[in-house]
């Protein structure tokens, strides 16, 4: 009897099944209690999966998109091009005027950068398959930060795969709770996002009005531990430049940092296309923050911060759009680098871009479009002044062999809707002034047609 109570722990077999029994019942008399599963108490499901043409938001597109089937307005968006878009392009197999290209030196497509990319993608492959800090690091990514670093003439830079969130991580990263970001109304929507993530106030100021920002930095500054200016180097949407000189006085004046999205503006400004800085002869290490996108001007994809030393080698260790992403691809880092190189080897791509720029502004200003502040470079609109009238115009020169896409509400008051001409080195002096005349002439006949645009207008309401 010993031994067996010794191999059931102390308890005689009789005794221990008793309890084991009790145990048991007890166990089930606690399950018997619990609720049941979610699974048991849930309804019969009435669908697989949820509906998101319930959302409000997407009931108003749709809406949106049926009042324009309605009105025969066929979508302007989304077009697919047969082949490179550069001075031309193809749509549906016809050939147009293309205006609405970032190709702005017209290095897409150019020999030296196809074989760069052809010859990175034989060493290195497709992609570097990690994030850099972890085992993406190819020389390439090196090479051209050493190129960036270089164009805008500051210790070093740090390349990210996307324009939209460079600017998004670098903001939202570097500012915090208890700190001030003073943004241009018309700064792109990346800006923003980062400001949001942040948690940083925001504060706006009205479109290039200085005076309203040197205001605010009054009233403002002692409120916070660090402020940061947004501006951008040339407005996607106006195709004009804020005055660097004073933001840099301001900035300096208040102790602020300053940061400078050269998007649209590397390769545009400047006598050999190296920006603002460039443009106004200042020293471009007065600006902490450099922000551009390699898809204009360096015919590849992604974005790049440009800046002290100190500031990029803390954005690779810690900035989560940098640190969590996966290195560029090799063949875009490449040519990326051989974009750089034909832009400076070859100035005249600048100065060509900049007279033909010149030369549409001039054009369009003679024809009498509302061109609005635009200063003549890589960007003019054509303000139509409503996103019916914008979108039927953009139709109309499709069909007349003239690609230029509208840009309408919400990415611009509804008054301010328009047609975007994006100007390349690429493009003749034949190719603008035919651009603006058929412009100019559908234009007309758009408000001349019985006030078409207002029917089509009310119709939509």
């Amino acid at each position: 009897m010993s031994e067996r109570r010794s191999k059931l722990g102390g308890i005689a077999g009789s005794d221990r099944d008793r309890l084991m029994e009790s145990i048991r019942a007890g166990r089930k008399a606690n399950r018997d209690r619990r609720p049941a599963p979610v699974s048991a108490q849930a309804p019969e499901p009435k669908r697989k999966a949820f509906d998101f043409a319930e959302l409000p938001q997407i009931k108003q597109l749709q809406m949106q998109r049926a009042a324009a089937d309605m009105m025969g307005i066929d979508n302007p968006f989304f077009r697919p091009h047969d082949g490179l878009a550069a001075g031309t392009t193809v749509i549906d197999g016809k050939v147009h005027d293309n205006f609405a290209s970032y190709n702005y030196l017209g290095l897409n497509g150019h020999p030296d950068v196809a074989a760069a990319a052809k010859a990175a993608i034989e060493t290195y492959g497709i992609s570097v398959s990690a994030s850099r800090i972890v085992a993406g690091e190819r020389p390439l990514h090196r090479d051209l930060e050493d190129a960036l670093a270089r164009v805008h003439g500051v210790e070093a830079s740090i390349v990210m795969v996307s324009g939209h969130a460079t600017n998004v991580t670098t903001i939202g990263h570097l500012m915090n709770k208890g700190d001030l970001i003073l943004t241009d109304s018309l700064v792109h929507n990346s800006i923003a996002e980062g400001a949001r993530l942040s948690g940083a106030t925001r504060i706006n100021f009205p479109h290039d009005d200085l005076e309203a920002l040197e205001r605010l930095l009054a009233e403002n500054r002692h409120k916070y531990d660090h402020v940061l200016i947004v501006v951008e180097g040339l407005y996607s949407m106006d195709g004009d430049f804020p005055d660097l000189k004073r933001l840099v006085h301001l900035k300096q004046a208040y102790d602020a940092w300053l940061m400078v999205d050269e998007a649209h503006s590397i390769g545009v400004l400047g006598a050999t296309g190296h920006g603002i800085a460039e443009h106004f002869g200042i020293d471009p290490n007065e600006v902490e923050l450099w922000m551009g996108t390699l898809s204009k001007t360096f015919s590849s994809c992604g974005g790049y911060i440009a800046g002290s030393r100190v500031l990029c080698d803390y954005l690779k260790t810690t900035a989560p759009g940098f640190v969590f992403s996966v290195g560029l691809a090799p063949a875009l880092a490449a040519a990326a680098i051989a974009s750089i190189q034909v832009m400076e080897r070859e100035p005249e791509r600048v100065a060509r871009l900049q007279a033909n720029g010149r030369h549409f502004l001039a054009c369009a200003r003679a024809a009498r479009l509302d061109t609005g502040p635009s200063a003549g470079y890589s960007v003019v609109p054509v303000i139509v002044g409503e996103s019916v009238g914008a979108a039927v115009l953009s139709n109309r020169l499709l069909s007349r062999g003239l690609n230029a896409l509208p840009i309408i509400f919400p990415a611009v008051a509804e008054k301010a809707a328009r047609l975007r001409f994006f100007i390349t080195s690429e493009h003749t002096f034949e190719q603008i002034e035919r651009a603006v005349a058929l412009t100019a002439e559908e234009l007309k006949q758009i408000r001349a047609d019985g006030t078409a645009v207002d029917r089509l207008i009310k119709a939509a309401r």
